[in-house]
Order: structure tokens, then C-alpha cells, then sequence
């Protein structure tokens, strides 16, 4: 079984024209609720487990959560505009900032006891061994 990433309704894409205009001037005038971002992903499987790789620089450690319940993980955190701008025009800021959350359906076979979460350069790494493939083999004898 696959890591396979968590779907619900994308709040980027509009359900109805009024939902539409409505986020186009909450995001042209800032209004509204707190900016969100999703991160960039990148999930890899060998025979030992699963990677999750996260690209979120310049958060700290704290900001982080990392949740598994009922076999989804879910990864969350906020990213702050940096307040102090003492002598700096911003002529462009392209860095997302404000909260995300990215949820995954993890198999069965993951050690959940053993899952590892690490931040470092800018790369938030999760680390999901799996449970050891048992071969059963046995031996019947003819008579």
C-alpha cells in the first residue's frame, strides 16, 4: 500500500461566483482570514519506509505540529511576516507566509511508534519505518 496524500475540499478553487469574488478581494486587500500556503512535498518509499519531505524555510522547530490519528498524519504549522522593517521598502515579497496544513493517509504496515520528525536547512523530515515483511514458510511432508 501506498502513502497516499489526504483530499478535501480545496478552499483555493471557489465553490459558487460569489465565493469567487469574495476570495479575490480578500486576497487583494489582505482582508479576511490569515493568509494560507501549502508547501512544497516530496514522499519517497524504499524497503525500510517511507520519507516525507516538507520545504517550509524560515520557520522554527516550535512552529511546527505533527499529528498522526486514526492513520492520517497531519502536518501543520504557521509562518510568520517578519514585523521589524526598521529602514527596508519591500519593493516585492513573494514568500508565502501564514498557516498550512497537509494531511496523509498512511498504511498499515508503518511502525507508528517509530516515526521521526526532523527540521534542518529549511526541510522538515519525517521518517515512517515500516513493520518487517514476515515470510511464512513452512515444510508439509508427503505421506
Amino acid at each position: 500500500m501506498k502513502l497516499v496524500r489526504y483530499n478535501q475540499l480545496d478552499p483555493a478553487y471557489p465553490s459558487s461566483f460569489s465565493g469567487m469574488i469574495d476570495k479575490l478581494f480578500n486576497e487583494s486587500f489582505g482582508t479576511g482570514e490569515m493568509r494560507k500556503f501549502n508547501p512544497a512535498v516530496d514522499i519517497a518509499e524504499d524497503d525500510q519506509g517511507f520519507e516525507i519531505q516538507v520545504a517550509v524555510p524560515g520557520m522554527k522547530k516550535k512552529d511546527f505540529h505533527v499529528d498522526l490519528t486514526e492513520g492520517r498524519l497531519t502536518i501543520s504549522g504557521e509562518r510568520k511576516i517578519e514585523e521589524k522593517k526598521e529602514g527596508k521598502n519591500f519593493h516585492s515579497i513573494e514568500t508565502q507566509y501564514g498557516s498550512f496544513s497537509r494531511s496523509f493517509y498512511v498504511p498499515d504496515n508503518v511502525i507508528s511508534e517509530k516515526i521521526e520528525a526532523v527540521y534542518e536547512d529549511g526541510v522538515l523530515k519525517i521518517t515512517l519505518p515500516k513493520a518487517e515483511k514476515k515470510v511464512l514458510k513452512s515444510a508439509i511432508e508427503v505421506k
